[in-house]
């Protein structure tokens, strides 16, 4: 039996999944497990998160050329309908699913990872690397990081809520070439997407259209606040809500002010440090 990860990545939807997938695996510690994008450049630079084996493979329904009947899948998507996720639970020997969906509840012949839900055979867990749990010199008072796509150019569309705010930008990964020269001319300080780690451990205020860095940046002592895209699932709204995280919709700039400048005295409640817990749960279920 064989053992991969399915992960849905790629310029529309960010790597929010892929970073949650990197932190799944580096605590699994199993090098057996191959990582499975649907995004070829990702795949290709996944070695640099300490993945040692990665294929690209563009389409969810490619996930059956290179696996085989009987074989083990971790599967971090929303792409597959009903239908391909019951053929999915029948081809393989061990499937195990990774939801943000608050509603969602484990099915027939499957395992089920959660931030909301629990029982024998259901995980309930927030996933976030245990490098981002710690003490860190906050030497950024504000770090702005839209997310890892912005195939319409949003951001540049909405430029204007961070006026005045001086804030410093770190860059995506599927930016366009010209649009991050843009993007390097218009902040006052730019990191690139390698820099990621230092970027979010150092941002004592950082807003974010990213769900993955909001619970990495509380994670490491930050203030996070998640400005909410609307092409964005509304699916981590509720997890945001039991950690008093601050939520900014439609990019509105007068809220957008407001929670920066009532920051310091909000109150966050702590991210859960799930790993021995998550790694005891898939070494339970994703071996035996």
């Amino acid at each position: 039996m064989r053992k991969f990860y399915y992960v849905d990545t790629g310029h529309r939807v960010g790597l929010d999944r892929f970073r949650r997938a990197v932190a799944i695996l580096n605590a699994l510690g199993d090098d057996e497990v191959t990582l499975l994008c649907s995004d070829f450049r990702i795949a290709h630079e996944a070695r640099h998160f300490g993945i040692k084996n990665s294929v690209g493979i563009d389409l969810v329904r490619n996930i059956v050329n290179i696996t085989h009947h009987g074989d083990a899948l971790i599967f971090d998507s929303a792409e597959a309908n009903p239908l391909m996720l019951e053929d999915m639970r029948s081809y393989f020997s061990k499937f195990i699913r990774v939801s943000d969906d608050p509603e969602d509840k484990r099915a027939e012949n499957e395992f089920l990872i959660s931030a909301y839900f629990e029982d024998a055979l259901t995980c309930k867990s927030v996933v976030v690397d245990d490098k981002y749990f710690g003490t860190f010199d906050k030497t950024i008072e504000i770090g702005f990081f839209f997310g890892d796509d912005d195939y319409e150019k949003d951001l540049e569309k909405h430029l204007d809520i961070l006026e005045g705010l001086k804030a410093e930008l770190l860059l995506g990964f599927y930016y366009f070439f010209d649009y991050e020269e843009m993007l390097k001319k218009t902040f006052k300080k730019h990191y690139e997407f390698e820099e990621y780690d230092e970027f979010i451990t150092a941002s004592k205020i950082l807003v974010t259209s990213s769900p993955q860095a909001v619970l990495d940046s509380l994670a490491s002592g930050g203030r996070p606040i998640y400005l909410k895209r609307p092409d964005y699932s509304n699916e981590f709204l509720q997890l945001f809500l039991e950690l008093n995280i601050p939520v900014i919709n439609d990019f509105d700039k007068t809220l957008l002010s407001t929670a920066i400048s009532q920051n310091l005295s909000h109150s966050y409640n702590q991210v859960p440090q799930n790993s021995i817990k998550l790694v005891n749960y898939l070494k339970d279920k994703f071996y035996l």
